[in-house]
């Protein structure tokens, strides 16, 4: 991947995925950057600037092929890698997650959750069976486990941070509000705030009513 390339356009190349894929199941091959910007509610000339920083894809008088942009975005994503993750936290944020996400479409294979709730564990999730959290060191050294999703409360993070970090994991996706890079500055961590997107979404919608 190109040096310099800014995590703004990084957070925009998901939604091109997206996009790209939709347009493609509904039997779409080509599309202009012009018709792409339209369905995207974007412009062309962003979508170029953020394109050309991997080299373009477009062909003049063309535009771009929807699978094979598609492709190469994807492969730009890492999501011709999977990586075995773990959920920590069988809860209704982590039941959620397990049963809505497709991990393997996005680079990831769920290989194990986690949960310290005695009534939680043994239960079925995904087809996977909950284990006990005090297993999770055993787990996590006896295979290739990289990554570790936290879908448990901010104050139970650090130790559990710690437990992992200790283990060999520092790939994290977030779901609390404690912030694992702080006290590890060689971790990857893609922090989800679902309350900051809500006060985002309570400010757009106060925002418009305003403008009225």
């Amino acid at each position: 991947m190109p040096k310099g390339v800014s995590i703004q356009v990084i957070r925009r190349l998901p939604r091109y995925y997206r996009f790209l894929s939709e347009l493609e199941a509904q039997g779409v091959d080509k599309i202009s950057s012009t018709k792409l910007a339209d369905v995207m509610s974007s412009t062309a000339s962003q979508i170029r600037q953020d394109l050309n920083c991997f080299g373009g894809f477009g062909q003049q008088g063309y535009g771009y092929s929807v699978p094979i942009l598609r492709e190469e975005i994807g492969k730009i994503l890492g999501l011709d890698h999977i990586h075995k993750t773990v959920l920590i936290g069988a809860g209704n944020l982590g039941r959620a997650i397990a049963t809505h996400l497709n991990f393997e479409n996005l680079g990831f294979q769920l290989t194990a959750i986690f949960e310290k709730d005695e009534k939680l564990i043994g239960t079925m999730l995904r087809g996977i069976r909950v284990l006990p959290d005090e297993e999770i060191e055993r787990y996590i050294t006896s295979g290739q486990v990289d990554t570790a999703v936290l879908a448990m409360p901010k104050e139970a993070v650090e130790k559990m941070a710690d437990r992992l970090y200790s283990v060999g994991i520092r790939n994290f996706w977030n779901f609390s509000h404690y912030d694992i890079s702080r006290k590890y500055d060689d971790v990857t961590v893609e922090n989800v705030h679902l309350s900051d997107s809500l006060m985002t979404l309570c400010y757009r919608i106060n925002e418009k009513k305003m403008n009225l």
